[in-house]
């Protein structure tokens, strides 16, 4: 069964979506079973119809100059609805992403997102570890995720640093690197010779046991013995004799 989630990031000129603060970007990561999907992001820049504030310009970098030609909230709002569809929503600090979401499908007078499929990674964090420091630049340094980057917010950039925080957060990102290592050393001198993806399979330190049953093996043997002295199978069979 397929498990789709959307990572979700917000850029607005201010902090009150209900005192006349609007959004000016959004980034959305796409995770199939826990893994991102590269090709399938959802990013757009808005036109909030009013100026910027110099504070939040600081945050973002975003000028009204930059977002006076970009599309209206209302021309992009059903291809973002498109993309989220049902699936669950992950985001950091999410009441106020969700707050400000919603103030614009409210003005469209389209379906508000509720908050059961809402995850707030923020709330995961504090639960995870309580007492520190769990803004998004404060959790990539204990996860040792690369943020250098991340000179100022971006939705996007964002989105997809919350995907891999997101994922330490529930240890998925453990399990897959768990996995990545085990294949490490089988792959090293295909790597280093430029011969991606031909790496050599793993060995089974205990070989299963043949599951076929000795009826099976009769009738073998049997047809084996109409290929003639020079049949290769019967290498085989002396060895497993």
């Amino acid at each position: 069964m397929m498990l789709r989630e959307i990572v979700l990031d917000t850029e607005t000129t201010g902090l009150k979506a209900q005192g006349g603060d609007r959004l000016v970007e959004i980034g959305c990561v796409e995770l199939i079973n826990r893994m991102p999907v590269p090709d399938n992001e959802f990013h757009v820049y808005i036109n909030p119809q009013r100026d910027m504030p110099k504070q939040a310009e600081a945050v973002h970098g975003l000028s009204a100059d930059f977002l006076r030609h970009k599309a209206l909230f209302a021309d992009v709002a059903d291809k973002f609805l498109d993309y989220i569809g049902d699936d669950m929503l992950i985001i950091h600090n999410a009441s106020f992403d969700i707050g400000f979401l919603n103030a614009e499908l409210d003005r469209l007078n389209k379906t508000l997102i509720q908050s059961d499929r809402v995850l707030d990674t923020l709330a995961l964090a504090r639960r995870k570890h309580p007492g520190g420091q769990n803004t998004l630049d404060a959790l990539c340094k204990r996860y040792g995720i690369d943020n250098s980057n991340r000179v100022k917010h971006g939705a996007l950039l964002d989105s997809w640093l919350l995907a891999d925080i997101y994922l330490e957060l529930i240890g998925e990102r453990q399990a897959s690197l768990g996995l990545a290592s085990a294949n490490a050393q089988a792959g090293t001198s295909a790597r280093t010779s430029g011969t991606r993806g031909k790496t050599k399979a793993l060995q089974r330190p205990i070989p299963r046991k043949s599951l076929a049953t000795q009826e099976v093996l009769d009738a073998h043997s049997a047809f084996v013995e109409t290929l003639g002295d020079d049949a290769i199978w019967r290498q085989f069979m002396t060895k497993s004799n």
